[in-house]
């Protein structure tokens, strides 16, 4: 029976997420000049203020007020109306050092015997739904709001829209499980005061459906056939939407984590990935998984899977490893079978995900808006500035978890064609 399936995403300038950019900004600048950080960083920022808290072990000494003043300038809160601005927002600091009692579980003598940051399971999922083996729902989600950025920052063709945003996409399934329409679309947008509300509310659904979708539709032909005329389209639908950002809402780091990885599909383990260096495996093994999902569906193995790891803190090796195909396995094995196999494949100790992916570079603030999942690998040139003026210039490789670089030893280990 054919059914509806929902997923949302944010812009940058949602508060959670400029919490999350401000921490991951700090897990980058203390990578930078000292790639054997221990950081876990938390930011909350309301009315005018910046709250930063978090435990710390590094050589490295940083201005964590510019920083995040940075982050704020990059989203676009530059002007006194936001009620949140850059260069007038109070910066408190609350970081400390790292707990010994953590650190001695993590640190060992022999480094890859390094244990995990943390307790807890992590999640990795793929479908081949999409040409980034991501869930279609949430692709169209984070491809609404990063069209939407592109014409805020051209302030041209639509000059009123402010930073923060939020798209839902509901799309509906087959009897097949295969997408055939786009059945909702919800764009909420933060705007300039411009005129009456429904002056306001009627220009700007008609710059979303007429300016926004047919760009959207452009950059994502496969798709097209997906928006009908029947599409349910609710543009800020509660009216009036000028007062946003973290003067509308209390933005904290953490908080959309389905945004951050599969829209609803799959699941999800509970720990939050921003403002964590790599040895917390709540966001490395989440990145592994991804990693092993994705070169699994693109072997041909399966066309959806869920990966799960498990770890205890202090513990080098998984407490357990567990794949489930959702039927769709094209080799004539059970899904524990396929995990045992899997295991062999892709080292899941902290160290050796950290190696692999190269996760002890600063390559996290570009994960921080927009998913961290389904994103194109880069290499990428990055500066930083210490308080004293030193610049240091990095090569990095972003998104390594997305690499299908393990495919073909996932159809050597599995026979596959």
């Amino acid at each position: 029976m054919p059914y509806l399936f929902t997923s949302e995403s944010v812009s940058e300038g949602h508060p959670d997420k400029v919490a999350d950019q401000i921490s991951d900004a700090l897990i980058d600048n203390f990578l930078a000049f000292d790639p054997q950080s221990k950081v876990a960083c938390e930011t909350l920022v309301t009315t005018g203020q910046v709250i930063l808290a978090g435990e710390v072990k590094s050589k490295a000494y940083l201005d964590v007020q510019e920083i995040a003043r940075g982050v704020i300038r990059k989203i676009g809160y530059t002007k006194s109306e936001y009620m949140f601005e850059a260069n007038s927002c109070g910066v408190l600091s609350a970081i400390h050092e790292q707990s010994s009692d953590i650190n001695q579980g993590v640190d060992k003598q022999v480094k890859e015997e390094q244990g995990a940051g943390d307790q807890g399971m992590m999640f990795g999922y793929a479908t081949n739904e999409t040409e980034s083996y991501m869930p279609l729902a949430l692709d169209l989600a984070h491809k609404l709001l990063l069209e939407l950025a592109v014409l805020r920052r051209e302030n041209g063709i639509i000059s009123y829209l402010r930073p923060d945003a939020k798209s839902q996409v509901t799309l509906e399934y087959d009897d097949n499980n295969q997408p055939v329409r786009i059945d909702a679309i919800v764009i909420s947008t933060q705007h300039d005061d411009f005129g009456p509300e429904e002056t306001m509310l009627a220009k700007i659904k008609s710059d979303i459906i007429n300016i926004l979708i047919p760009r959207v539709k452009s950059k994502y032909q496969k798709y097209n056939h997906l928006f009908t005329n029947d599409i349910k389209y609710h543009i800020n639908p509660t009216g009036k939407f000028v007062i946003g950002g973290p003067h509308g809402d209390t933005g904290l780091t953490g908080r959309k984590i389905i945004v951050d990885t599969y829209g609803g599909k799959g699941a999800h383990g509970g720990g939050a990935f921003s403002g964590k260096d790599p040895s917390k495996v709540d966001r490395s093994a989440a990145y592994a998984t991804r990693h092993i999902a994705k070169n699994l569906v693109s072997a041909g193995l399966c066309s959806e899977v869920l990966v799960q790891v498990s770890y205890a803190i202090g513990v080098a090796q998984p407490t357990s490893i567990y794949v489930n195909t959702y039927g769709t396995a094209k080799v004539s094995m059970t899904d524990g079978e396929i995990a045992k196999l899997v295991e062999g494949i892709f080292d899941m100790r902290p160290y050796f995900i950290e190696q692999r992916l190269k996760l002890r570079s600063p390559i996290y603030s570009e994960t921080a808006a927009y998913g961290h999942m389904g994103r194109e690998p880069e290499v990428k040139t990055k500066q930083f500035v210490t308080p004293a003026g030193e610049i240091k210039t990095i090569e990095v490789e972003l998104f390594t978890w997305e690499k299908l670089d393990h495919v073909e030893k996932v159809k050597q280990a599995f026979k596959l064609s």
